[in-house]
């Protein structure tokens, strides 16, 4: 694709894949009651997502804000055509999301060694090989598997991390048969130049997997990203209701690349993305009241680009003066 080409959508589908009611929500000091997070995902079901990572079988001791995954999960109204992920950390974690009817299972690990260990208390070969017997699990019980690679375009510890190092990793889930990997921008280290040129690489070493693409704000180059990867040719995106999310591990960090921007930029683009806007934006709408502060997205607040204003008061008295000049 020419890298003019982004400019000008066309049409083009780009797929998009809501995770703030995990990756938002987890880190949320407020506890989001649980048939108000089961609203939620109606919701955003109703918007037309592709995908949506509904919550976290992971300990409910480790992360508190989502103890009631089995029970949202279980309780959510599906939509056809949606497919409703959450992350699963371990066997137990799969276990349960199994249990539940989740569509798909999204491991993590990162490509960092100290990440990994920092993160998961667990060296990358370690991480692998759990997530293997994991893998093996989901496949025996017909449920699909997405891997989610952290770190992939820089750690905040150890700085840049090598293309073949990254690659190495994505070969050796590809090997098990995982069909989906995901490409994330942790702590937003990245950049378009260099997101595009990795991505490219990626597909055309892969072109059976399905890629998709976890950018992160936090240097304000999330939308930038997107767009510098769907010149690559990428077509799905991870994105977060109202922008909500961080790492721990990048202290100050804003959320994800922010679900409603991205759409919204897309759609003025030309691109179709299958969303309806306005929905989204009422369900961004919704996020304060629940979290108990403001978001950091900005369509929610300042509105679409043609949601127009109201005349000023005595507009018509101005204009007629100013005609009669």
């Amino acid at each position: 694709m020419a890298a003019n080409a982004v400019w000008h959508g066309a049409g083009r589908r780009i797929h998009m894949q809501e995770v703030g009611t995990r990756d938002g929500l987890q880190m949320e000091a407020r506890f989001v009651p649980t048939e108000d997070k089961i609203a939620l995902v109606n919701a955003l079901s109703a918007t037309g997502l592709a995908k949506i990572e509904v919550t976290s079988f992971t300990s409910p001791t480790a992360i508190p804000a989502l103890r009631d995954a089995e029970i949202v999960m279980r309780e959510i109204e599906r939509r056809a055509g949606v497919v409703y992920t959450a992350l699963v950390p371990n066997q137990r974690g799969a276990e349960r999301a199994i249990e539940s009817r989740t569509d798909e299972l999204n491991l993590v690990m990162s490509v960092s060694e100290t990440h990994n260990l920092a993160n998961l208390r667990m060296a990358r070969a370690q991480s692998f090989a759990a997530l293997a017997q994991v893998v093996a699990t989901a496949q025996a019980a017909r449920v699909a598997v997405n891997v989610s690679l952290s770190c992939v375009f820089g750690c905040p510890m150890e700085g840049d991390v090598a293309e073949d190092e990254v690659f190495d990793w994505v070969q050796r889930f590809a090997d098990i048969g995982v069909a989906g990997i995901t490409l994330c921008d942790t702590t937003g280290m990245a950049f378009p130049s260099q997101v595009e040129r990795l991505v490219r690489a990626a597909r055309v070493r892969w072109p059976g997997l399905v890629f998709t693409l976890h950018f992160h704000n936090t240097r304000g180059m999330g939308l930038a990203n997107v767009l510098a990867a769907i010149a690559a040719g990428a077509d799905r995106f991870d994105a977060s209701l109202g922008g909500l999310g961080g790492c721990p591990y990048a202290p100050g960090a804003s959320g994800n690349v922010c679900s409603e921007e991205v759409v919204h930029a897309l759609e003025l683009m030309g691109y179709d993305t299958g969303v309806d806007l306005a929905a989204l934006v009422a369900a961004a709408r919704r996020l304060p009241a629940l979290i108990g502060h403001d978001i950091p997205g900005q369509i929610a607040k300042a509105g679409r680009r043609l949601d127009l204003h109201p005349l000023p008061e005595g507009f018509g008295a101005i204009r007629e003066r100013a005609l009669a000049r």
